[in-house]
């Protein structure tokens, strides 16, 4: 075969390669055709479900423990079967939160070296809740009073000397306000950090919600109103909530939009918001919390408001 004719059959057989394309050849790359099947973050049913059961069993179930468990099991100088819970709660969320930032459809814009320290931040808090609530609830045991401060409490009156009460109002700083603000100001903080790192440029991309997150967004939903309550963090959370908000408009006006997971925790912090404020409105005119809590922020603790109306029933 001469060089002419070789030339006239390579193109020829170019030709007809562009006009039938393999399907290796023909596929067109995600990001040229906009969105795709394979393109579309999926909801991470794993991290969330584990988060919400965990948060459950945990951190919810954990007072209610301290409270059924026979006192043989577990004796007042001994760690609590509540105890555990806590402990077990300690280790699994930093992990989650950890794989959950792993899996953000974008790069953060703060680096790996502040999100190991809120992680940080975040144990050395729950462990000091840890201690303080440990030893609050060993207390309900010997007359305790949840509705009352440390220092009205019949039990503390009689204490002597006098300054141990100092030591006992020490602890209860340690458990409900040093703790508290170490442990969800972190964790707040990750979400956030989540939450602006899971937008994606095309509209469309984020998915519709799976029955299993919309079950998802009411059951976390309800444990975010426990933790925001009797925590006593509505000022965290509405400011979280608030950035989260300004980070969705920001983007929107980009033609940027969450993915499935970044609307699931949308939608579970906004229904998280209603229940607080029903719960707000339900006791905003009962006289004994409006003493227990006087400031001008009033969210009433469940447990408290359990001591003080349930408990004797």
């Amino acid at each position: 075969m001469s060089a002419a004719t070789r030339k006239r059959a390579n193109k020829v057989q170019s030709g007809q390669q562009s006009l039938h394309p393999s399907k290796d050849k023909g596929r067109v790359h995600p990001s040229a055709a906009g969105s795709s099947a394979d393109d579309v973050v999926p909801f991470h049913l794993d991290l969330w479900l584990t988060l919400t059961l965990e948060n459950w069993i945990l951190d919810f179930g954990r007072p209610i423990a301290m409270l059924w468990v026979p006192l043989e099991w577990s004796p007042l100088n001994m760690p609590s079967v509540g105890d555990y819970f806590h402990m077990a709660y300690n280790v699994i969320t930093p992990f989650c939160l950890l794989k959950l930032l792993e899996r953000c459809p974008r790069k953060l814009p703060l680096g790996s070296s502040v999100i190991y320290l809120a992680v940080i931040f975040f144990v050395m808090g729950a462990s000091l809740h840890l201690v303080g609530d440990s030893v609050n609830h060993r207390l309900i045991h010997s007359g305790y009073q949840n509705h009352l401060s440390v220092r009205d409490n019949p039990i503390m009156q009689k204490l002597q000397p006098e300054s141990l009460v100092d030591s006992f109002e020490l602890l209860y700083f340690y458990d409900e306000y040093l703790g508290h603000l170490m442990w969800y100001i972190p964790f707040f903080l990750c979400l956030v950090l989540y939450f602006g790192g899971c937008f994606v440029p095309d509209k469309g991309r984020g998915g519709s919600m799976p029955v299993s997150a919309w079950i998802l967004t009411v059951v976390s939903a309800v444990y975010n109103w426990y933790l925001v309550t009797e925590g006593q963090i509505f000022p965290l959370f509405l400011i979280s909530y608030a950035v989260m908000l300004l980070i969705f408009w920001h983007n929107k006006g980009n033609r940027e939009e969450p993915d499935v997971n970044g609307y699931f925790m949308l939608y579970s912090f906004g229904l998280t918001l209603l229940l607080v404020s029903t719960w707000v409105g339900y006791l905003w005119n009962d006289p004994a919390l409006r003493v227990r809590y006087p400031g001008l922020i009033y969210v009433p603790e469940p447990w408290t408001y359990y001591s003080l109306y349930k408990a004797g029933m």
